[in-house]
């Protein structure tokens, strides 16, 4: 899906997932500090897995060929990638210092 567009839209795309992941990153930032990876971080993290999460819906064989399947399915992908990392993250800080 992502793959056919023109670049002009994907990289209207992608800017508009940056920008959108960077409001919602930077107030995760001023909830959770430490634990996470800093506006710019997060920003970077949500945007790869928002894109991650398609693609691999995509190579599955789910077909997102509208806005409405593929905003959750990108969204799931970005918090859940921020999710783990956020948890790897905060584990190996208390199992080595």
């Amino acid at each position: 899906m992502l793959w056919n567009l023109p670049f002009l839209w994907l990289a209207m795309a992608v800017a508009a997932v940056v920008i959108l992941s960077f409001i919602v990153a930077t107030a995760l930032d001023a909830l959770i500090r430490d634990e996470a990876f800093g506006a710019i971080g997060n920003t970077v993290v949500m945007t790869f897995g928002f894109f991650a999460a398609i693609y691999l819906a995509n190579s599955m064989g789910h077909r997102l060929s509208d806005l409405g399947r593929a905003l959750p399915v990108g969204v799931g992908g970005a918090f859940a990638t921020l999710g783990f990392l956020i948890a790897l993250k905060g584990t190996m800080r208390r199992l080595f210092g």
